[in-house]
């Protein structure tokens, strides 16, 4: 009895010293084995792993790609235009013994404060050399390389190894936002006048010709509408002198009809002439101008 009593407890610490002392490493992950805070071993391999209780302990990185977003951040180009970029970068843990070297005790907030610190500087150092119309062109892609290159280099320092950075969004600082949007009215404005006032000239030029046109056709018509009308005239007089010629007697007879005609046309028709008056001849006698003579 006395032997069970000193061997369970016995037993019992060992299990859990020999449980204490196995660990798994999760595919997703690598681990340090530290003792006392130095680095013993690496377990980058998934699987079952030792070490020895109370005296080591094991820490633990995650082995995927990360993704850190960056704080919105101005930078001035060339032309001195300040822009606000806001950026991201996905990054990956490669050397575990080396992060653990550079950032202590102070896990992946400490490291990712460090890898901002850098993606921040070189941001501003890159696009800082060329002009705003280059960050917003198509040469962003040349740009975010070159960053993701400068980071690169000083990443390593930390064990991590830089696998892209991007720009999400390229936008004017809030308070140049009203004037940049006012400039850009009054550019549109001015063109918009521009465009008006060059309408109205060539609108005027079209008038001023077909006015032109216009006053030609008119007087081209009135003319050649002149020329026919004397040449009627001519015409009937013509007529009137030849048919006169032939018997005047006639003609004379004729116009005293057209004339009795017009003048006594309508239903009240008064009239104050002389009796003797040459209008009435052919009212008089059946001879007309012949009794007239008389």
């Amino acid at each position: 009895m006395r032997k069970t009593t000193f061997i369970l407890p016995i037993v019992v610490i060992l299990v859990a010293a020999g449980l204490s002392s196995i660990f798994i490493v999760d595919e997703r992950q690598k681990a340090l084995v530290l003792q006392f805070g130095r680095v013993v071993s690496v377990k980058e391999e998934p699987g079952l792993a030792f070490k020895i209780p109370l005296i080591q302990q094991v820490v633990r990185y995650d082995d995927r790609i990360l993704s850190r977003d960056v704080q919105p951040l101005e930078v001035t180009p060339l032309d001195d235009r300040r822009l606000v970029v806001d950026a991201f970068a996905r990054y990956r843990i490669t050397d575990v013994t080396r992060f653990r070297q550079a950032i202590g005790t102070g896990g992946m907030p400490a490291a990712e404060a460090r890898l901002d610190s850098i993606l921040r500087s070189k941001t501003r150092e890159v696009l800082g050399s060329v002009s705003s119309g280059d960050i917003l062109s198509s040469d962003r892609a040349a740009l975010m390389a070159r960053i993701r290159d400068g980071a690169e280099v000083e990443a390593r320092a930390l064990g991590v190894d830089i696998i892209d950075v991007r720009l999400k969004a390229t936008d004017l600082p809030s308070q140049n936002l009203a004037a940049t949007f006012d400039r850009m009215r009054a550019e549109r404005e001015r063109e918009a006048t521009d465009e008006r006032a060059r309408g109205n000239e060539a609108a005027q030029r079209v008038r001023a010709q077909a006015d032109r046109t216009k006053v030609e056709l008119v007087s081209d018509a009135q003319r050649e509408a002149e020329i026919i009308r004397g040449e009627a005239d001519a015409e009937r007089n013509k007529i009137y002198a030849e048919a006169f010629g032939k018997d005047p007697e006639f003609f004379a007879f004729y116009r005293s009809l057209t004339a009795y005609d017009r003048a006594l046309k309508g239903n009240n028709s008064s009239m104050v002439v002389s009796p003797d008056s040459d209008f009435f001849n052919y009212l008089k006698s059946p001879e007309g101008a012949a009794a007239g003579g008389k």
